[in-house]
């Protein structure tokens, strides 16, 4: 049985590391953290509904959990599945806010 999930269960939140942050400023693509159970399709969807831009590839890649020994306890990891996605020639979306503000703008014309 499959789960119904909708475009706000898809996208969970966008990834903020170095290389997310140099794949989004270099290439123009985003890495966002995604539901387990989504797949290339359904957040190919939600990307494209959620923020208004065309979609030309989903990468997805799993990072299994892994178990540590603290002291005497265990230690249990979550899962995480990653989508690293391309955006269409011509659509643009900034994660990071490169750039300027208006306010800053604004300021260096003053």
């Amino acid at each position: 049985m499959a789960i119904k999930l909708t475009i706000y269960d898809i996208i969970k939140q966008p990834v903020f590391s170095e290389k997310a942050y140099g794949l989004n400023k270099r290439l123009g693509q985003l890495m966002l953290y995604v539901h387990p159970d989504a797949n290339r399709v359904q957040i190919k969807e939600a990307v494209e509904k959620l923020f208004n831009v065309k979609i030309a590839r989903v990468n997805v890649s799993i990072r299994k959990a892994k178990t540590r020994r603290v002291g005497r306890r265990t230690v249990y990891g979550t899962t995480k599945k990653r989508a690293i996605i391309k955006l269409a020639p011509g659509y643009t979306l900034d994660m990071f806010n490169h750039g300027q503000t208006e306010m800053q703008k604004r300021q260096q014309a003053v």
